[in-house]
């Protein structure tokens, strides 16, 4: 049976995905499950409105259905590393096999870490959509705040810059807001998860290890 778990990169920049690859490695163990990161090429640079969410829902669930193992694929379990989760309920009715969204996961694994939990944004606009996602999961009494760090997510490649505008936004969401976890609202956000959780000192979730994390537990369990 197989033991491959694909991480989907909605979006088309490459160096996301890159560092989603990056943010997976502790989790990559002898004997998998492997994880494949992919970018969907068809996404466009950044996943910032409801519109780029719509647009990439088709072609995403069927790459899902493509790859999905129950429909002649070699994917066992599916990661949608993108913080709106774009496409996840859709995705789930094309495969039996388990879709997780890094949104979803991260939240969930927030709440067994702390009473009240804070996101950073990217962008102001893309709070609201995320606010209805939180009402929808019914966690918006556990929500401390969301605050964005007001940069594009091709501008998250700039290290030093977007380190530090993480650092002064989570310090926001600790010391104004009464945060007790921090999740990262953006997939491109993963490899400044440990300087911030050090500069903040409280726990630091990045959403896409947190569904890594939970797909790679579903497939194991599934063929133990």
């Amino acid at each position: 049976m197989s033991q491959r778990i694909l991480v989907i990169n909605p979006n088309s920049t490459q160096a996301v995905t890159d560092g989603i690859h990056r943010a997976l490695e502790p989790l990559r163990l002898p004997g998998g499950p492997e994880f494949e990161c992919v970018t969907l090429r068809e996404g466009p640079p950044g996943i910032q409105s409801q519109r780029d969410v719509d647009g990439v829902i088709g072609p995403m669930t069927k790459l899902i259905a493509e790859r999905a193992i129950d429909h002649g694929g070699d994917c066992s379990a599916f990661v949608i590393a993108c913080y709106s989760d774009p496409g996840l309920f859709s995705a789930r009715e094309v495969t039996k096999k388990p879709v997780l969204g890094i949104s979803e996961c991260g939240v969930l694994t927030a709440l067994t870490l702390g009473q009240r939990f804070g996101v950073i944004a990217i962008l102001a606009q893309s709070i609201p959509r995320h606010l209805r996602y939180l009402g929808a999961m019914g966690v918006t009494d556990r929500l401390a705040a969301e605050l964005p760090v007001g940069l594009q997510v091709t501008e998250l490649a700039d290290a030093g810059r977007t380190k530090q505008k993480m650092i002064d936004t989570g310090r926001r969401l600790v010391e104004e807001h009464g945060a007790h976890v921090i999740v990262m609202g953006c997939a491109g956000m993963a490899q400044y998860r440990a300087p911030l959780q050090d500069a903040l000192g409280v726990p630091v979730v990045e959403p896409t290890q947190a569904a890594a994390g939970m797909a790679l537990a579903r497939v194991r369990l599934a063929n133990a």
